[in-house]
């Protein structure tokens, strides 16, 4: 009895031993480590956070693997200046594996004009050897309208009327001064003008253009997504 009672003691004793815990505070404050180093170039905290195995997908869909993220680690050009900060961090620890889910807010700073950008990112922490890194991260991008242009309300009247995607599909385009709507199924929205002839609506990705005919008049409203078109043909 007694030799079971030193067994299983050395056996949790191993265990302990084995398990490192790890808080969220801790672990924002290595992501956070991994951004500031992004300025320099450092690549140094991206090897040391990042398992040999990892997968990193960014927000453009490219997929890297741990020497492919690691060399897309250079420092920033000549000129160029910029912060990033980790922000609204949601986290869920269990035993050995720790999902951190979060904001990256992002000032980069070219030749004097500052940019913005935000970013939603979870990371997978795996402890492995009584080592805590990153075996899996996945980046997106908030989506942000663009800048509001000026449009020509002169080219209103070419815009106005009623567009076909098929048979009992419509949505009608009307102006209200200097003001350009687009309505289907009693939902009406403000066609924002990034130009002349370039619109979007607030808060809908992708942009409505429309198309001219041979004779100069317009003959197709576009939907475009994605550089994809839903074509709608002017019916009156």
């Amino acid at each position: 009895m007694k030799l079971a009672l030193i067994s299983f003691l050395s056996a949790a004793t191993i265990v302990c031993a084995a398990d490192v815990p790890i808080t969220q505070d801790e672990l924002v404050r290595r992501t956070q480590e991994l951004y500031d180093s992004l300025v320099s170039g450092n690549q140094a905290p991206w090897k040391r956070h990042f398992a040999d195995d990892c997968m990193f997908a960014d927000e453009k869909g490219r997929f890297f693997d741990k020497p492919k993220l690691i060399a897309d680690i250079t420092p920033l050009p000549t000129g160029y200046s910029g912060t990033i900060k980790v922000q609204n961090v949601h986290s869920r620890i269990i035993r050995d594996t720790a999902v951190l889910s979060y904001d990256i807010d992002e000032t980069e700073t070219i030749f004097g004009q500052n940019l913005k950008a935000r970013y939603h990112i979870t990371d997978t922490w795996l402890q492995r050897n009584r080592n805590w890194q990153i075996i899996a991260s996945q980046a997106h991008r908030y989506y942000e309208d663009p800048a509001v242009g000026k449009a020509d309300p002169k080219k209103f009247a070419g815009f106005i009327g009623t567009y076909e995607l098929a048979p009992g599909q419509t949505r009608s385009v009307t102006d209200e001064g200097d003001k350009l709507f687009i309505e289907r199924n009693g939902k009406k929205e403000e066609l924002l003008p990034e130009t002349s002839e370039l619109f979007f609506r607030k808060g809908v990705e992708g942009r409505i253009l429309f198309r001219y005919a041979t004779n100069g008049k317009v003959d197709a409203l576009i939907d475009r997504r994605n550089n994809e078109d839903v074509v709608w043909k002017k019916t009156r």
